[in-house]
């Protein structure tokens, strides 16, 4: 263990992840950022951890982080908001910091796990409010699309995404639309 390890494991659960969250602002290592990224995706599992992570502005760093070019850090900061937006509080930030758009953006992402979190997301914050946008028609055809896909969790994901958050009438509508158009979002890479 290194020495800077020992220092953190002293420290309390708050000035940890103010430790955590420094690292990541203060590094020019892309494998330092992605492992710190990892850990407070990690972290943000816990609701014990969400005044913490909300006080230290975690949630806007994962959004931030979602336009990155990097594809392992928008992986970890889409599978944090994952964690964290089953939270009413962090919820309702998300949706007010027009994170469902973030999250939609990441839909076209080549990465298997980023697309999978995205999904999951998504229906994690339908609310009534939000319901149209995460339901619109180009989301409810790429669902569509992913329904098609080999790959089993991401084709049972979009499924149940079909069944339970769009009405029949807005899959139907999506599939009329697939018939006559080139579907412009790639599946992900396995």
């Amino acid at each position: 263990m290194s020495e800077k390890q020992q220092d953190l494991l002293g420290l309390g659960r708050l000035e940890y992840l103010q430790a955590l969250v420094t690292e990541f602002q203060v590094t020019e290592s892309s494998e330092a950022k992605e492992q710190v990224l990892a850990n407070l995706a990690n972290f943000a599992y816990d609701p014990k951890n969400y005044d913490y992570l909300r006080q230290l502005k975690v949630l806007d760093l994962f959004l931030d982080t979602l336009t990155e070019d990097n594809d392992t850090l928008v992986e970890f900061a889409l599978g944090g908001l994952c964690n964290l937006c089953l939270d009413k509080i962090n919820k309702d930030y998300i949706l007010e910091a027009d994170g469902v758009a973030a999250v939609i953006n990441c839909l076209s992402c080549s990465n298997e796990e980023t697309v999978m979190s995205a999904v999951t997301a998504l229906m994690y914050l339908t609310t009534p409010q939000s319901r149209q946008q995460i339901t619109a028609l180009p989301v409810v055809e790429c669902m569509l699309r992913f329904s098609l896909s080999a790959n089993r969790r991401l084709s049972n994901l979009a499924t149940i995404f079909l069944e339970d958050y769009c009405s029949p009438l807005q899959v139907e509508e999506a599939r009329n639309l697939t018939k006559h158009t080139a579907l412009g979002i790639p599946l992900p890479k396995n």
